[in-house]
């Protein structure tokens, strides 16, 4: 082929493209200018997951000095019942709940930081190992203590979850550190992300009496005073040692999988929890079982990768689950036998908690009454903090109409 050829082939293409391009486009003068589909606008904020529970964000934060070794005897006694008495809103709320031990300089620490966890089991293990002591001169480091809350316990970004702090003791804020963050800082920084501050007083100190209230108003919270020992509701009831035994009972239908180092990690974990329980009351255990067997109380029973219920659920097959990640119990059995293993534990799982949850409410019955009978329950630690919530919580959504504190 020519040159010439080549040429006239390249402008016969060049034509017979333009007059396809004409025929198949509109004529500009008689048709409307084209526009791009305007892409549409993104709302950065989550979109709310209506099938989701609501959530708690709880953090404690203590004064751990030698005077407050009621109020901490007190929390330990309680968490399970704070707990419980936050899970009784409609709709159940998933319960978070994180701790800041603080104490001053020239002590053993200035503060010790729990972060915030569904696991309340973990959180209530390392409640149990806090003790009173230092301190001695007056003041404390609240305003570490405050800035440590806000800033190193993991709150999460969801603007629909109530998220609350309570701070407890019973001594003014050091304001003469240099390198504190002044607490009205913190604070403000708090109201900004929807963080609410509330202070619980203990003991009458003038001093602390003012800069609580301030710590109060300026974190959108409430305060309120409490008796040096915490003045909570502590009534033992003829339930609390089969609870506290069933509880037992029920931790053991838990199968834990996962690579070695995960199963590892789980039986260090596990044992510290026994350790935690087994110097907590019978009381303690009760109130722990009935949280644990309310629809909010399951991811602090269960935790990360139960075998049982995620079978049971069929959110994992056994087929699937490769054999270093077996648990012991399960490694020198068939898929049959395995099978019935979960099985059997599932079915016990179910029976313990019900026989559990119908004992919790005879429980909750007989201590409505000797509540009623003793009287002066307003002013408890118990019924305060459950009279914050209710309040300030139904902003989220949360009610508590019929709901009463748990004891």
């Amino acid at each position: 082929m020519t040159i010439l050829t080549k040429t006239k082939l390249a402008a016969l293409t060049l034509i017979g493209l333009t007059v396809g391009a004409v025929l198949y486009y509109p004529r500009l003068e008689s048709a409307e200018p084209t526009r791009l589909p305007i892409p549409p606008v993104v709302d950065p904020s989550p979109v709310p997951d209506i099938g989701r529970h609501p959530i708690i964000e709880a953090v404690f934060v203590l004064d751990t000095t030698g005077s407050m070794g009621g109020l901490i005897q007190a929390a330990k006694d309680k968490i399970w019942s704070i707990a419980a008495t936050m899970a009784s809103a409609q709709p159940a709320p998933e319960i978070r709940m994180g701790l800041v031990a603080y104490r001053d300089l020239g002590d053993e620490y200035v503060t010790r930081v729990v972060g915030l966890s569904k696991d309340l089991d973990a959180v209530h293990s390392e409640l149990m190992q806090f003790q009173a002591q230092g301190g001695g001169d007056g003041p404390e480091s609240v305003n570490q203590a405050l800035h440590d809350a806000l800033h190193r316990i993991g709150w999460s970004q969801d603007g629909n979850a109530y998220r609350v702090i309570f701070l407890v003791g019973d001594a003014p804020p050091h304001m003469d550190y240099q390198d504190d963050v002044p607490y009205p800082q913190t604070l403000a920084e708090a109201k900004g992300r929807g963080i609410r501050v509330n202070a619980i007083q203990c003991g009458t100190l003038d001093s602390t009496r003012a800069q609580w209230q301030r710590i109060a108003q300026l974190g959108a919270g409430s305060y309120f005073q409490v008796e040096q020992a915490g003045s909570a509701v502590a009534i033992a009831t003829p339930y609390d040692k089969k609870l506290a035994a069933l509880s037992y009972e029920l931790d053991a239908t838990r199968i834990y999988y996962g690579k070695r180092t995960e199963r590892a990690e789980r039986r260090e974990k596990l044992e510290a929890e026994r350790a935690a329980k087994a110097a907590a009351s019978p009381a303690a255990l009760a109130r722990r079982a009935g949280f644990v067997t309310s629809k909010s109380g399951d991811s602090s029973l269960l935790g990360d990768k139960e075998l049982v219920d995620e079978v049971t659920s069929g959110r994992i097959d056994l087929d699937s689950l490769p054999a270093e990640e077996l648990p012991e119990p399960l490694v020198d059995l068939n898929v049959e036998a395995q099978r019935a293993v979960i099985a059997e534990k599932a079915q016990q799982r179910k029976a313990l908690k019900d026989e559990i949850q119908e004992l919790t409410r005879q429980r909750a019955e007989y201590l409505e009454v000797q509540v009623e009978a003793k009287g002066g329950v307003e002013d408890s630690l118990d019924h305060k903090i459950f009279s914050t919530v209710r309040e300030q919580a139904s902003e989220k959504g949360l009610k508590y109409d019929d709901a009463v504190p748990v004891y």
